[in-house]
């Protein structure tokens, strides 16, 4: 073959590799008592970097869901068909006990190791993440109607995939999803205008129409209606117990701008049987700890996308030249990945200690239990919001090899801003700060408690901690505290990463956060470090290879 087809100074594929090679995730473990589970955590890491497992991956996200609304014969029969690499996805993440395992576990540190597990295996795929997470989200929601649990929750938290609709109860497991959103309320639940009718029978027929319904494949779902009583939770199963189909209708699929491996759908219900969950006309509280739940994950997985994204970066430019030198070894480039990997191990150090706060607030933990629901607020608002521009600056790294398709990066980049949407946008999220700040005080106590744990040990800490109380006399405005939402929502979440970081993280790592989230001493943009950090400890605490 001629000399001009020859390929040179492109980096080798990129498989093989350990998710599990992140001493972040370990450390995390160790200190909050879940040694036990670092065992597991590799293994499952391991198997995330494999060849198969990324072959995974690439086909649920190049051949999407299909709707099949009718069978051959014009019956109606609403199933969506998946690539067989999503059901293999799908099927790991369960036996890995992914989804809502930990609540069967009594042992101390479960949600943690699987926060852990959640993360790593994430890097592989995100989008199988969501009926996974909703299925950890559903089994806390679904304790509000004991009689419910004790016959779904055995079967939501078994290691058993059970793919195909039938009646839920004689599976050997069970996935959970979750049905909210309508197209006139959004966010809103309170807009909700699905009428739930009683039958007289303990079960209500639920009417309406519901605009993004994400693995409508799930067993069971919880639903939101509007019953005589007020807006209510529901159980709603896609099989009925004697084997028909409920009456729940698929419109259509979304078409979405990534998250693509994963059906979101619209659907109708026209008088379909659910039954209630929790207290009648208090729906909003009930699902709320399900919200709760899956906004640890949006945590965890924008995280789980930032590492992503800082591991193709390191690797392309590990192997690829410019100018007369490896990419990875000139110093503007060196800054660019150090930056990121500050911010992808303050953003996985943060989403680890929620999960180990869930740990704590159910052993009992009220302190934990009132950290948990203001810092998982904030770190949704915050931690979220940085994914978008972490992914952008990773991918832009790889430079035009970044930007095609086959690098991976652009599923990066497509999925990113799905999880600073999910479980509530930016407002929403910077707006339920507030709502905790007003409703459980004791949050506020709790997290600046978490934040003074390292006073004294960083002079920029200190000084942004004195600044984030400084502005809470602004928030007792009701309109100066909307306005001021997002801007208290950030700091008081870079305080507590930058606590996080000086107490239990590397030095040189988070000696450049505090420099440069904290002190001042950063740019817009990724790459620009102040000059005294410690760019060569950052990167090889970072590197994998």
């Amino acid at each position: 073959m001629s000399a001009t087809h020859e390929v040179i100074n492109q980096p080798p594929p990129l498989t093989g590799f350990t998710a599990a090679d992140d001493p972040a995730v370990f450390e995390a473990l160790r200190r909050h008592g879940a040694r036990w589970g670092e065992a597991e955590v590799r293994e499952l890491g391991a198997l995330a970097g494999t060849p198969e497992v990324q072959d995974w991956a690439r086909m649920a996200e190049e051949v999407p869901p299909r709707l099949h609304t009718h069978d051959r014969y014009g019956h109606r029969v609403d199933e969506v068909e998946f690539h067989p690499a999503w059901h293999r996805l799908m099927a790991t993440a369960v036996e890995h006990g992914l989804h809502a395992a930990p609540w069967a576990e009594d042992r101390p540190g479960a949600h943690l190791v699987r926060a852990a597990k959640f993360y790593l295996w994430s890097q592989a795929e995100a989008g199988h993440g969501c009926p996974v997470s909703m299925t950890y989200a559903a089994v806390p929601a679904l304790r509000a109607r004991p009689e419910l649990a004790a016959a779904y929750e055995p079967l939501l938290t078994a290691r058993s995939y059970d793919f195909g609709l039938r009646p839920p109860l004689g599976k050997s497991g069970l996935i959970a999803g979750m049905s909210m959103t309508e197209k006139q309320g959004g966010s809103d639940v309170r807009a909700n205008t699905t009428e739930a009718v009683p039958a007289g029978d303990g079960a209500y027929r639920l009417t309406g129409h519901k605009w993004f319904t994400s693995a409508p494949m799930s067993d069971v779902f919880l639903v939101l209606a509007r019953a005589p009583e007020g807006l209510t939770c529901f159980l709603l199963p896609r099989v009925l117990p004697d084997g028909t189909r409920n009456a729940m209708y698929l419109q259509r699929l979304k078409d979405k701008l990534g998250n693509r491996s994963n059906a979101s759908s619209e659907v109708e219900y026209d008088r379909a049987v659910a039954w209630p969950v929790g207290e009648t006309g208090r729906g909003v509280r009930t699902i709320v700890e399900m919200v709760n739940m899956t906004r640890l994950d949006c945590v965890l997985g924008t995280a789980a996308g930032m590492r992503a994204g800082l591991r193709q970066a390191l690797h392309h430019t590990a192997h690829r030249r410019a100018f007369g030198a490896r990419l990875a070894d000139q110093p503007l480039m060196r800054s660019v990945l150090a930056d990121l990997a500050v911010e992808s191990e303050a953003a996985t150090t943060l989403g680890l200690r929620l999960a180990a706060a869930v740990d704590a607030a159910h052993a009992g933990d009220e302190r934990e239990a009132a950290f948990r629901r203001l810092a998982l607020a904030v770190s949704k608002y915050w931690v979220c919001k940085r994914g978008s521009a972490h992914a952008a600056e990773a991918l832009e790294c790889l430079g035009g090899n970044g930007y095609v398709e086959e690098s991976g990066m652009p599923r990066l980049y497509r999925e990113a801003p799905l999880l600073s949407i999910w479980e509530g946008s930016g407002n929403v999220a910077a707006l339920d700060v507030l709502r905790a700040l007003d409703r459980e005080p004791a949050g506020l106590d709790a997290v600046l408690a978490e934040v003074d744990a390292a006073a004294g040990a960083d002079a920029r800490l200190d000084a942004a901690a004195a600044g984030v109380r400084a502005m809470l006399p602004e928030l007792k405005d009701p309109v100066g505290a909307q306005l001021r939402a997002r801007a208290f929502a950030e700091r008081l979440a870079l305080v507590l990463q930058g606590s996080l970081l000086v107490r239990h993280g590397h030095p040189a790592v988070a000696d450049a956060f505090c420099a440069s989230r904290l002190g001042g001493e950063w740019g817009h943009a990724f790459g620009t470090l102040p000059a005294g950090a410690d760019l060569g400890a950052i990167l090889d605490r970072a590197r994998t290879e």
